[in-house]
């Protein structure tokens, strides 16, 4: 792919043509479709009132706003701080990271509604869609495989190919779903296979697809500083506090949501201390490497999200959070610099791998299932045994499980490079090379950053997720 040098006057040019009139242009689309199909569900309209004394229901508190809401608010924290402060550690890309990752959330979470809607809660008999809260949880459950897809590309790309990337991800990830969900009835709660690994892949197949031979080029910026490592931390502990929520948001009421929380606890703390030993053992001075902290602590809720509300036990989630601990932390050591992928954040190693691992841990802990452990309506609620699938068994509910692991794989590396030679039309904006990782392209900046900017003294590269100190082991 061919880059342009940079000049900031063309540039700012081609961000007031493009910019402004895909957001204006989107948003009138938005109302519109808005207008012709979503509508409030009957717990959020008016008519709850006749709904309650027709079902006799005796108290608001039966509404599902008041079970659904607090984890809604765990999550939207999640997509919306976690994710934008993770990505925080590059010394010179934090208003692009936190900025358009803002961006890409608002944008994607209103196609979500529709394109879930049309897939999931389409009232065939009016033609229109019903959301309340929970569909605004799975909105965002939609919109965080984009911004997975967007740690791989962070810094890369402009904010007109973000949110093209968005676009397409919103609506492969609703068709994948739909296949997982629906029609393979797989349970994957959690999204490590729906949203992981799915994110993961997509992110890696467009990074791939947009390789950039000359990025060393812009290698001043691929480093990070005190400050910057602070605020993606910052990230970090809000992903890892509210994760027991992500992966519980959705579940059954009661014991399902319950022992979910339990679970994604359990593994995560597992991992925390996994993590930490690897990444001292991985450093000649026994130091930690804050690019392990910052990640690799929180593989573990990747990787239960599948089988969170399952009978895995407290003792199973510690396994599951020790082993992701090891291979997420091994995976920024080795693989990240085997790969060369240009993969920013690092995702292959905290979301496609964990993802993957996620599913295999749910399709045999689902085949392992037994009647003497769920009981035997247990059994049923776990895994939805109802309807067309009264009489599936757990053994062939472990096979749809692993099927549907395939699924996500296939829509994120294919759906991937598709959208990838996409962006890789020379019509987007995308900084050159030496501009790449540098919120100047984008962004207006204080004016003694930019005074100051070429008096700085080099910074020593430290933590970079893509490019690492060549280590003695």
């Amino acid at each position: 792919m061919q880059h342009v040098v940079w000049d900031k006057q063309s540039n700012n040019t081609n961000i007031r043509l493009t910019l402004p009139v895909v957001c204006f242009v989107w948003q009138i689309a938005m109302i519109i479709l808005f207008g012709v199909f979503i509508r409030y569900d009957e717990e959020s309209d008016t008519h709850w009132v006749e709904t309650k004394a027709h079902e006799n229901i005796t108290s608001d508190i039966e509404n599902d706003f008041y079970f659904r809401y607090p984890s809604f608010q765990d999550v939207h924290v999640m997509i919306f701080v976690g994710f934008g402060f993770l990505m925080t550690f590059l010394k010179r890309y934090s208003f692009g990271a936190v900025g358009f990752n803002f961006l890409i959330a608002s944008f994607g979470l209103q196609w979500a509604l529709l394109m879930q809607g049309w897939f999931h809660s389409l009232d065939p008999h009016t033609g229109k869609i019903y959301i309340g809260v929970e569909s605004l949880i799975n909105a965002d459950f939609c919109v965080a495989g984009c911004l997975i897809a967007y740690g791989a590309v962070l810094g890369k790309v402009s904010p007109v190919q973000l949110l093209v990337m968005t676009l397409f991800g919103i609506t492969l990830f609703a068709v994948e779903e739909y296949i997982i969900l629906n029609l393979l009835h797989a349970r994957d709660a959690g999204g490590s296979m729906v949203i992981h690994t799915f994110g993961g892949y997509y992110g890696l197949a467009i990074t791939w697809v947009l390789y950039r031979p000359n990025l060393h080029q812009s290698k001043r910026m691929q480093g990070s500083v005190y400050h910057s490592d602070a605020f993606a931390m910052i990230g970090t502990l809000f992903l890892w506090m509210f994760w027991p929520s992500f992966n519980s948001a959705i579940t059954d009421h009661g014991d399902g949501q319950h022992r979910a929380a339990i679970n994604t606890y359990l593994c995560l703390a597992s991992t925390v201390l996994t993590t930490v030993a690897i990444s001292s053992l991985s450093q000649k001075t026994g130091k930690l490497d804050m690019v392990h902290i910052q990640n690799s602590t929180l593989a573990g809720g990747v990787a239960l999200g599948t089988a969170a509300e399952f009978m895995i036990s407290p003792y199973g989630a510690l396994i599951v959070g020790f082993f992701c601990g090891i291979i997420s932390t091994m995976g920024y050591i080795f693989i990240s610099k085997t790969l060369k992928i240009q993969d920013t954040c690092g995702i292959h190693n905290l979301h496609a791998m964990p993802g993957v691992i996620g599913g295999i841990v749910g399709a045999i802990t689902a085949a392992a299932a037994s009647e003497s452990v769920y009981g035997k309506q247990g059994l049923i609620n776990t895994f939805d045994f109802t309807g067309d699938f009264k009489d599936r068994s757990v053994l062939t509910q472990g096979g749809y499980q692993a099927a549907g692991m395939c699924v996500s794989i296939v829509f994120g590396v294919v759906g991937g490079a598709i959208v990838g030679s996409i962006l890789k039309l020379p019509i987007w904006g995308d900084p050159a090379d030496e501009n790449c990782f540098d919120d100047e392209v984008y962004w207006e900046l204080p004016d003694e950053e930019e005074e100051h900017q070429e008096s700085i003294p080099p910074i020593l590269e430290y933590n970079n997720h893509m490019i690492h100190k060549q280590q003695d082991l």
